[in-house]
């Protein structure tokens, strides 16, 4: 009990410890597993490990094969939630090289890294390449932290998220496919047997995933299961799937999940996001316990047949010669610059898949007796370790070496997509300002979208909005919603993240009776509040441009809009085209010539002013 306790404890406080200091979790969750597990026998005075995960006389998690079925059952769980995350038509408008990545990339690490250890550690062809499916994978649990801590350029951040979203089904059908082949016949690869086994994993897996995922589509919205029920009832049917598909082909459970993730993410399930939701509160569990439990679960031994040069010899040739080579053959001929594929060619840390398959597939070749399949489970977890802590150390440095850093964030994030933040974004966006609108409605993400605007359909009390990597460049906060409770949460939710160069929002009707009231935060002036705005909007949606001429010409006509119902003032235009939010004091550091005042309304009378 004491173990099992410590490992949910120690994985808790590793995520924590990540989060706090923006790394990726799994680098102190490997870390964690090594020390109370091969490296613990070093100091406990019988030469056990603090935390044994198999059974072993009377100590251990797991008696007997338990193990396998806890990792495989965990797997399936953060691959169904990975498939979730796939959609369809986010795929159809990638770049040619995020496509390339994810199929020639795939086939240039399988083929060179399998090459590789083969004749540096001299194992089987079969071993060899069940190694270089193995670490074909990245994913999305170890680029995130990354790209998060380290501002990139959009086309780069969007390349290195997307390529570890989609590679990772591929990876672990890979992984399946060449364990099948190595496994039946007692290790006869490529025989008549071998490709019927194949058969039936790509038959049973796609089948039962596709089936499952309507099934379960359909119950929900015949409202057949009561809304408490949804995500645990889900989450039976997946692990379900999983075992249902695996007893009729062997090791098609994993295929089996994903395509039931994917089809369910790209079906249009009213409660998707509740179920994603749920099943990444499950994943981070899951992966916690894993990553301290798998890598416990490596022998000091195990360790000891990797402590050589060749370890350091194989390490190179992944991560600083297969690499590269599938990055620069994959991105031939794009609008890529050389620094940025050398960039992308240095990120690229392997994660839970092909740590968690690695030591699922590792344990049971040892059992069949397979020949040099002892070293699979240590040689990937070297690779997973040595990339995480490689990149996570090196990212932020080698991005602002290759120039590909994001030096200025001056995007503004608009929380609420009504009509006069559709209004606003339309002038920011035509004014050469990265502009993204937020709003839980999809209505008003529609009209946003059909105006050429990026919008978020997302819930600004979910932790989703914190995650997006495409928010990189974001450094101004407008929260512009009609409900101030939903404004004022995220000022103080978001503005360490995204308001770098401030954070405002919208006044509320008691502070704009109030001038004494007038927050720090508080847009465009004191006496404009939503209700305000959206008439104003509603009867003259136009924006209008006026020359500054004197600091007191600012005032006269910041005091003449205030006191005119029709027109609210927005923001400044510098005379180098930036632009300035006007904060509802209306104050300025300083006019020079050449700005000009940015209003919504009617015209301005220049000659009261």
């Amino acid at each position: 009990m004491i173990e099992l306790a410590s490992v949910i404890i120690l994985g808790i406080l590793a995520q924590w410890f990540a989060w706090r200091f923006k790394i990726p979790a799994i680098l102190p969750l490997l870390l964690i597993g090594l020390l109370v597990g091969p490296i613990s026998t070093l100091f406990s005075e019988d030469g056990t490990k603090w935390i044994e995960p198999i059974w072993n006389g009377t100590k251990g998690l797991f008696p007997g094969e338990s193990l396998f079925y806890f990792v495989s059952l965990s797997i399936s769980i953060i691959l169904f939630e990975g498939g979730l995350t796939l959609k369809f038509k986010e795929i159809k408008n990638v770049s040619s090289v995020i496509s390339k990545l994810i199929t020639l990339g795939s086939l240039i690490t399988f083929f060179g890294a399998g090459i590789a250890v083969h004749y540096i550690y001299h194992t089987s062809w079969q071993i060899s390449f069940l190694f270089s499916a193995l670490i074909i994978v990245t994913g999305p649990t170890v680029i995130t932290p990354i790209l998060r801590n380290v501002p990139l350029k959009r086309d780069i951040s969007a390349i290195l998220k997307w390529e570890g979203i989609l590679i990772d089904p591929i990876g672990a059908l890979v992984a399946v496919l060449v364990f099948e082949f190595i496994s039946v016949g007692e290790g006869h690869a490529f025989t008549k047997t071998a490709l019927l086994e194949f058969g039936k994993i790509v038959l049973f897996g796609s089948t039962f995933g596709f089936t499952f995922a309507h099934a379960l589509t359909l119950a929900m919205k015949k409202k057949l299961i009561p809304h408490y029920l949804l995500n645990v009832f889900s989450l039976a049917t997946v692990l379900g799937v999983f075992v249902l598909s695996d007893a009729f082909a062997h090791e098609s459970g994993l295929l089996a999940v994903v395509v039931m993730g994917m089809v369910i993410g790209n079906i249009g399930l009213p409660n998707l996001k509740e179920l994603l939701y749920f099943k990444e509160s499950l994943s981070v569990l899951l992966i916690s316990i894993l990553f301290i439990l798998l890598s416990a679960n490596i022998n000091i031994s195990d360790l000891l047949a990797i402590y050589n040069w060749n370890t350091v010899l194989l390490f190179v040739a992944v991560v600083f010669l297969v690499r590269p080579i599938g990055v620069f053959l994959s991105t031939y001929k794009s609008s890529l610059k050389t620094n940025e594929k050398l960039f992308i060619s240095w990120v690229g840390p392997r994660g839970i898949v092909a740590a968690g398959i690695a030591s699922l597939f590792g344990l049971k070749l040892v059992n069949l007796g397979i020949v040099g399949s002892e070293l699979i489970t240590p040689l990937v977890f070297m690779i997973v370790l040595g990339t995480v802590l490689l990149n996570a150390t090196t990212a932020r440095l080698i991005a602002k070496l290759l120039n590909v850093f994001l030096l200025k964030s001056d995007g503004v994030l608009i929380v609420g997509a009504g009509e006069f933040s559709r209004v606003i974004a339309k002038y920011l966006d035509q004014n050469n300002r990265h502009v993204v609108l937020v709003d839980s409605n999809m209505g008003n993400i529609k009209k946003a979208k059909e105006l050429g605007l990026e919008a978020i359909n997302e819930d600004v009390f979910s932790e989703e909005l914190g995650n997006n990597i495409e928010l990189n460049d974001i450094g101004y906060l407008m929260a512009l919603t009609a409900n101030p409770k939903i404004n004022q949460h995220c000022i103080l939710k978001f503005q360490n993240q995204f308001g770098e160069h401030g954070s405002f929002r919208l006044i509320t009707s008691e502070e704009k009776n109030d001038p004494k009231k007038n927050p720090k935060e508080g847009l465009f002036s004191h006496t404009d509040d939503f209700v305000k705005l959206a008439e104003i909007v509603r009867n003259n949606p136009t924006i209008h441009e006026i020359e500054i001429e004197s600091n007191t010409h600012y005032e006269a006509l910041i005091e003449q809009a205030q006191n005119n119902d029709n027109l609210v003032p927005l923001f400044l235009r510098l005379s180098n085209g930036d632009i300035k939010i006007i904060p509802a004091s209306g104050t300025v550091t300083e006019v020079d010539t050449g700005f000009k005042l940015v209003y919504l309304g009617e015209e301005l009378n220049q000659n009261n002013s």
